[in-house]
C-alpha cells in the first residue's frame, strides 16, 4: 500500500529492484500496489480502508490467474485467455501489507486457489521476518564483507554508526541488535531525530533492546540518561533543534542550531563507519541528478548528494534509500555499498523457501501422511536450517562481488560482451540501469577503470536471470544427478521424511534452474559462462554442465567451505589467493570438458570417472615434475602458511594448479588401461623433457590488450595441453606392454629430430622473449611429434 500520490513511479522503483532480487528465487516476480484516494485521519478506520483496499486488490489478481484442481489447469471465469497456462501466483508482505499476509490467504481460500496457505508467505503458520529478522541479517552479510575489506570485524570492533528507521521497524530494529559493537551516533524516523554523540556500545544495546521489545516503541521512548552528554531526541515537528558542542564534533557541522529537516541532513553526512538504511525514502542521489530524479517528493527536504556522504560503508536494508546513480557515484569515491537488492534480498528469499517447503509438505498432506498442526510443527521446526541457507546465499553474493571488484579492471571487454547479450536477449536497458554505454566502457578501459560495486550487482542479478532462463530452456534440469542439488534445497529433517516426493514438487525443474544458475555465478562470476559462450561457441546449459562436472571432480564444495572458513583468521590477500586458484582449476577443467566431452553428457558418470582419477593424482602431485618445479611449490606453500594458512591447505593450494592435467590423464588411463598413477608420472615427465611448463608459464605471463588477444591465447594454451595428450597417447599407443615412462623415453628417442627442432625454438623464445607468434610456432612443432 503506497501513500505516494505518484504511487505508480514509486512500483516502478521496486518493480526493477524486485526483478534483480528476485535472481535468487524461482518466480520472474513483479511489483504492484495500490493507492487510497480517501485516506482516513484515524489511524484504526486508516487500517480498515487498507485491508479493504489490500482484498480488492488481491481479488483481482486471482481473478485474472488460472488455478490447479485435481492436478489440471482451470481457467478463470469470464476471462479470454491468449497466453500459455500459468497457475504460480505467490504474495509477499511488503510496506502497508506486512501484516495481512493472513488476509491474503483467506482471501485465497475463497477462491479455492491451489497454493492455499503458499499464496502468501509470513502469516500465522509462516516464517515472520521480523521475527527471525531474516532482511537485516541477510543486509549483514553484506556489512561483514564489507568490513573484512577494512579489516574490521562487527561482532568485535567497536564502530559508529547512522541510521535511518527506529527500534520498532523490522530491519532498523532487528539490525541494531547484531552486534553489541555498534556506537549509534545519530537516527532519524518520521517521528523524531535521535542524537547520542558519544555512545557507550553496550549501554546502548541494552536500550536499544528494551526499545525493540516494546510495542510501538519510538525514539521518545529512549532513556535519556543512557545518552550522553549533548545528545537527545526531538520531534520532527520542532522548529529547531540546539547542537551541543558534542553532537556537532560527532555529525562534523559547525552550526549551534538547525530545524530537523538540516539535522536529518547532517545525520546522512555524518563522519562514521557505517550508513544503515532501515527506513523509507529516497534520501540520496547523485550530485548531477535533480530531486526530481529521486521520485520520491516526501524526501526532498532531507535528500543529500551521494559526493557530500562520509561513512566508509552503506548497508541498504531498505529499498530504493538511494537512487542507483547515487550508488555508482559514492562508490567511484571509494565508499563500500552494494545495492538494495543485494543486501535486502534475504526477506524475499526467505518467502521463497516457506512457499516451496508448504507445496511440498502439502502433497504429504494430501496423501494423509502429514496432517495440518504436524506440517506447522515442521515448518517451525526447520526454521533455523531455512535461515541458514538463506543467509548463506546473501553471504555467498556480497562474496562474489568482492571478488569482481578486484579484478573488474581486466574483465572490461567480457563485462561489455556481457550487456550485448543481455540486451540482445530484451532483458537488459543499460539506460534504465545506468550501466555505462559501449563508448564510456571504452573510455574506462583505456583509462585503467573497471566496473563499480553497484553496477556490478546489477550484472549480477541480470547474468543470474538469463542464465536461469537458458537452463530452463535445456534438457539440464533434467539429468538425474540434480536430483541432488534439488534435495540440498531443502531442510535435512524435511527431506529424511519426504524427500520421496520431491520429484512431484510442481516447481521441480524451476528449483533446480534457479539453484544451479546461482551456484554458477556465485562462484565463478557473471561473465564465466557468457565468455565460455562467446570464446567457444557453447551453449549457456552446456556451460553450466561442464562447471557442475569441474566443481565436483575437483571437490570444490567442499574446498570452497574451507577457505571461507578462513575468511577473518588469515592474511586477505592470501584469502582472496586461495579462492582465486580454487576459481582457475574449476574454470579450466570446465574448458577441457566443453572442448572433449559430448554434449549433453551423463554427469554422474562424468563425475564418477573424473573425481577418481583427480583424488589419485592428487596425492602424488608433490612427487611429480621437475625438481625446481616441485620447490617452487614448496617455498609458495610455506609462504601461505607465514600468512596463516593452514599447512594442508597451503600445500593442497600450492599443488593444485597442476590438476589442469588430470583429466587428460584420466582419459589417457582410461583408454590405454594403464592406471592413472603411472599414466601421471609419464604425462609429468614428458612435460618435463619438452620443457612444457615453462611454455604454459611463459603463456600465462603475456599481456593481453583485447578479448582477440585473450581468445588466442587460451586457445594456445588449449593447444599445448591437447598436444601434450596427443603426444603421451601415441606414445603409450605404440607401446602397450611397456612401462609408461619408457614408452615416452622411447617416443621421444624415435623423434629426436622433432624433439630438437623443439628445442632449439624454446632456446629462441627464452632468448628473444615470449610472444603470441613464437608460442604459436613452438605448439605447431609440438603437434609435428604427431603428425
Amino acid at each position: 500500500w503506497s501513500d505516494r500520490m505518484d504511487y505508480r513511479t514509486e512500483v516502478f522503483g521496486l518493480m526493477r529492484a524486485q526483478m534483480t532480487k528476485n535472481a535468487v528465487i524461482v518466480p520472474d516476480g513483479a511489483k504492484g500496489g495500490f493507492h487510497l484516494h480517501d485516506q482516513p485521519d484515524d489511524p484504526h478506520r486508516l487500517r480498515e480502508a487498507v485491508e479493504r483496499g489490500y482484498v480488492t486488490y488481491i481479488s483481482g489478481l486471482l481473478d485474472l490467474t488460472d488455478n490447479l484442481v485435481e492436478g489440471e489447469v482451470v481457467h478463470p471465469d469470464g476471462v479470454r485467455v491468449l497466453d500459455e497456462d500459468d497457475t504460480y501466483l505467490v504474495v509477499a508482505a511488503d510496506k502497508g501489507t506486512a501484516t495481512l499476509s493472513d488476509t491474503a490467504n483467506r482471501v485465497a481460500a475463497r477462491y479455492g486457489f491451489w497454493l492455499g496457505d503458499a499464496f502468501a508467505s509470513g502469516g500465522s503458520n509462516g516464517y515472520d521476518h521480523k521475527a527471525l529478522g531474516i532482511t537485516a541479517r541477510g543486509a549483514w552479510e553484506s556489512l561483514k564483507r564489507h568490513f573484512r575489506e577494512l579489516d574490521l570485524d562487527p561482532a568485535t570492533d567497536p564502530f559508529t554508526a547512522v541510521g535511518i528507521g527506529d527500534m520498532s521497524g523490522d530491519v532498523f530494529g532487528n539490525g541494531m541488535l547484531l552486534s553489541d559493537r555498534i556506537r549509534l551516533v545519530a537516527a532519524y524516523d518520521h517521528r523524531h531525530v535521535f542524537l547520542d554523540p558519544a555512545p557507550d556500545p553496550a549501554r546502548g544495546f541494552a536500550v536499544r533492546r528494551r526499545l525493540f521489545e516494546l510495542a510501538g516503541s519510538s525514539w521518545d521512548d529512549y532513556d535519556r540518561d543512557a545518552i550522553s552528554e549533548g545528545g537527545g531526541v526531538w520531534p520532527r515537528a520542532a522548529k529547531s533543534i540546539p547542537l551541543s558542542p558534542q553532537a556537532r564534533a560527532a555529525l562534523g557541522i559547525e552550526d549551534e542550531a538547525l530545524p530537523p529537516t538540516d539535522v536529518i541532513r547532517a545525520i546522512l553526512r555524518a563522519p562514521v563507519d557505517v550508513l544503515w538504511n532501515g527506513g523509507i525514502g529516497t534520501v540520496v542521489k547523485a550530485s548531477f541528478e535533480t530531486d526530481a530524479d529521486a521520485n520520491d517528493r516526501s524526501s526532498d527536504a532531507i535528500r543529500v548528494d551521494a559526493s557530500e556522504l562520509r561513512c566508509r560503508v552503506v548497508a541498504e536494508g531498505g529499498n530504493l534509500g538511494f537512487t542507483q546513480r547515487a550508488r555508482i557515484e559514492y562508490a567511484a569515491a571509494g565508499g563500500r555499498i552494494n545495492a538494495d537488492f543485494i543486501d535486502n534480498s534475504a526477506g524475499v528469499d526467505c518467502s521463497d523457501h516457506e512457499v516451496n517447503l508448504k507445496v511440498l509438505l502439502n502433497l504429504a498432506v494430501d496423501r494423509g501422511d502429514l496432517d495440518g498442526d504436524e506440517r506447522n510443527a515442521l515448518l517451525r521446526e526447520v526454521t533455523d536450517d531455512v535461515a541458514a541457507h538463506v543467509l548463506y546465499d546473501s553471504f555467498l553474493q556480497a562474496q562474489i562481488l568482492a571478488q569482481e571488484v578486484r579484478g573488474s579492471a581486466t574483465r572490461m571487454y567480457a563485462y561489455e560482451d556481457l550487456m550485448l547479450e543481455l540486451e540482445g536477449e530484451g532483458l537488459l536497458d543499460r539506460d534504465v540501469e545506468f550501466l555505462p554505454s559501449s563508448e564510456e566502457m571504452a573510455d574506462r578501459r583505456r583509462a585503467g577503470r573497471g566496473m563499480e560495486r553497484p553496477e556490478l550487482a546489477v550484472l549480477l542479478a541480470y547474468a543470474k536471470r538469463s542464465l536461469i532462463g537458458a537452463v530452463l530452456r535445456s534438457e539440464l534440469p533434467d539429468d538425474p544427478f540434480l536430483a541432488g542439488a534439488l534435495r540440498s534445497y531443502f531442510p535435512a529433517a524435511v527431506i529424511s521424511r519426504f524427500g520421496h516426493l520431491v520429484d512431484e514438487h510442481p516447481l521441480r525443474r524451476e528449483l533446480v534452474a534457479t539453484i544451479v544458475a546461482n551456484h554458477v555465478v556465485n562462484a565463478l562470476g557473471p561473465t564465466f559462462v557468457s565468455r565460455l559462450v562467446a570464446e567457444l561457441g557453447a551453449e549457456p546449459a552446456e556451460v553450466v554442465r561442464a562447471y557442475l562436472v569441474a566443481r565436483d571432480v575437483n571437490e570444490a564444495g567442499a574446498r570452497r567451505e574451507a577457505i571461507e572458513r578462513l575468511d577473518g583468521s588469515v592474511d586477505r590477500a592470501a584469502h582472496w589467493e586461495l579462492m582465486d586458484g580454487l576459481d582457475t582449476i574449476v574454470e579450466a577443467t570446465a574448458r577441457w570438458y566443453l572442448r572433449h566431452a559430448e554434449p549433453g553428457f551423463d554427469l554422474a558418470v562424468a563425475i564418477e570417472e573424473g573425481r577418481d582419477a583427480f583424488r589419485r593424482l592428487s596425492s602424488m602431485l608433490p612427487q611429480l615434475g621437475a625438481h625446481d618445479w616441485r620447490e617452487r611449490r614448496e617455498r609458495a606453500a610455506a609462504e601461505l602458511v607465514e600468512r596463516g594458512v593452514p599447512e594442508d591447505i597451503a600445500h593442497e593450494h600450492a599443488f593444485r594448479g597442476a590438476l589442469e592435467h588430470a583429466p587428460d590423464i584420466g582419459a589417457i588411463a582410461r583408454l590405454s588401461g594403464r592406471r592413472v598413477e603411472e599414466v601421471g608420472r609419464a604425462f609429468f615427465k614428458l612435460g618435463q623433457t619438452l620443457q612444457l611448463a615453462w611454455l604454459e608459464h611463459e603463456i600465462e605471463g603475456l599481456p593481453v590488450g583485447t578479448r582477440m588477444q585473450r581468445w588466442a591465447l587460451h586457445a594456445v594454451r588449449d593447444d599445448v595441453l591437447a598436444a601434450r595428450r596427443l603426444v603421451a597417447e601415441r606414445a603409450l599407443a605404440e607401446a602397450p606392454d611397456a612401462p609408461a615412462e619408457e614408452a615416452i623415453d622411447q617416443y621421444l628417442e624415435d623423434h629426436a629430430a622433432g624433439v630438437a627442432r623443439l628445442a632449439a625454438i624454446m632456446r629462441a623464445l627464452a632468448g628473444e622473449g615470449a610472444d603470441l607468434a613464437g608460442l604459436t610456432l613452438a605448439v605447431r612443432q609440438l603437434r609435428a611429434l604427431v603428425a
